[in-house]
């Protein structure tokens, strides 16, 4: 049987770094995808801890927080106000639906981004050099040549000065359907 630790530290938010979210609004919410609607249920079922169909404020917190979210304990208790209409301590699945539903939908896909450029970019030179992307490579266990990241840099990098910046990063994000 696998530990609540366990399985808490092999949880990854898959869907919900997926932010091929559709902007189109519906019933005053925002629209996600099955495979994220599927990651908040897992969340909110790893943290539901006495499988009672609710969760409490620190169960909350944790679970957003395992979905990528930075949340402040201020923001949480106003979510638990907002939520917990009764004033039992607990919010449902629907309504921690409901709040992730939102926070996905609020999220800035630039700013993510550059939030991801910046994993890149360790060395602070607002620029992705051969250096970076090896480092990347590896730490991804991928067994790429110089020759191969190099390759990647140079189908990218339109002012050709062998570096990705910051700017030529935006641009083959948003090409793609992630973003």
């Amino acid at each position: 049987m696998i530990s609540r630790k366990s399985e808490v530290s092999n949880f990854t938010p898959r869907a919900i770094t997926n932010r091929s979210i559709s902007s189109n609004r519906r019933r005053g919410r925002n629209e996600i995808t099955e495979e994220q609607k599927n990651e908040i249920k897992e969340a909110f079922d790893l943290f539901d801890t006495e499988k009672t169909g609710r969760i409490d404020y620190h169960e909350l917190k944790v679970a957003i927080r395992a979905l990528g979210f930075d949340i402040k304990k201020a923001d949480v208790l106003e979510l638990m106000r907002e939520y917990d209409k009764s004033n039992s301590g607990y919010i449902d699945y629907n309504d921690f639906l409901d709040i992730m539903t939102q926070k996905i939908g609020d999220r800035d896909p630039t700013e993510e981004i550059i939030k991801a450029f910046k994993l890149f970019d360790d060395d602070d030179t607002g620029k992705i050099s051969l250096k970076n992307l090896r480092r990347v490579s590896r730490e991804l266990g991928e067994n790429l040549s110089d020759d191969e990241l190099q390759a990647m840099i140079d189908e990218f990098d339109k002012d050709m000065d062998g570096e990705i910046s910051q700017e030529e990063f935006l641009s083959i994000m948003k090409q793609t359907s992630l973003y």
